[in-house]
């Protein structure tokens, strides 16, 4: 008698699923087709990016050679138009290297182009101020102290990734404007981050003992003002009188 029930069961299962199947097969079909096409095509996505990076690599090292082999226009004209053309990645890549290329013969046009990676909100973060310490290393030996404390100071923050870098650019030119306790700051927050490397840390150093010796350079001083000498009138002579 059991066996009965269960055939009945079975049978009232199969016919649920039966239509089931009838209502809603179609878009069970309709939606398994959708997966299929869409793993493909993301595959196909996946493989087309794999070419464009494989063939933007290429290009990039290529552009590298011609660097290293002299050829700076070759190599500049070569990033600037893998920066235009490439996948983002090689283009922000190329974008920062042509900076680089750019600093051996135009050093003015370098600085520029680092300052607009710096200033570009769609770019990484950690590129920016990679872009802005690069900046600095162009800068050192000709910009104020001020003008580099504008540019390297909030790199210099204690969880900045650039901190050890941006704190020595900042002593090294504070000490070269006479800015003894600017350049007495900076040389302490070096040696005082345990994370800082070892040649940093000699570098540090080096800078300390020059600040207390005594040929630092000293901080410029304006110079007063001349005053112009007084104007004097030419004395009047009287016309003789005619006897």
């Amino acid at each position: 008698m059991s066996d009965i029930f269960q055939e009945v069961e079975e049978e009232v299962r199969r016919e649920k699923l039966r239509a089931l199947w009838d209502k809603y097969g179609g878009l069970v079909l309709a939606l398994a087709v959708a997966i299929v096409i869409g793993v493909a095509g993301w595959r196909g996505w996946e493989w087309w990016q794999h070419r464009q990076a494989e063939a933007a690599g290429v290009r990039f090292e290529a552009a590298l050679r011609l660097a290293a082999e002299g050829k700076t226009a070759e190599s500049e004209a070569a990033l600037a138009s893998l920066q235009a053309e490439g996948p983002g990645g090689y283009a922000l890549l190329a974008r920062l290297t042509r900076a680089d290329v750019l600093s051996a013969t135009d050093r003015a046009a370098a600085v520029a182009a680092y300052d607009a990676i710096a200033a570009d909100t769609g770019a990484p973060a950690l590129i920016r101020d990679l872009a802005q310490v690069r900046a600095g290393l162009l800068l050192i030996d000709g910009a104020p102290y001020a003008d580099m404390k504008s540019r390297l100071e909030p790199l210099a923050a204690a969880e900045g990734a650039y901190r050890h870098t941006a704190r020595e650019l900042l002593a090294a030119s504070a000490w070269k404007a006479g800015e003894r306790p600017e350049a007495t700051k900076w040389t302490d927050r070096l040696l005082s981050d345990p994370q800082a490397s070892s040649s940093l840390r000699l570098r540090g150093e080096i800078l300390r003992e020059l600040l207390s010796s005594a040929g630092a350079p000293k901080a410029a001083k304006a110079e007063p003002a001349k005053a112009e000498p007084a104007k004097t009138e030419p004395a009047k002579t009287e016309p003789a009188k005619a006897n």
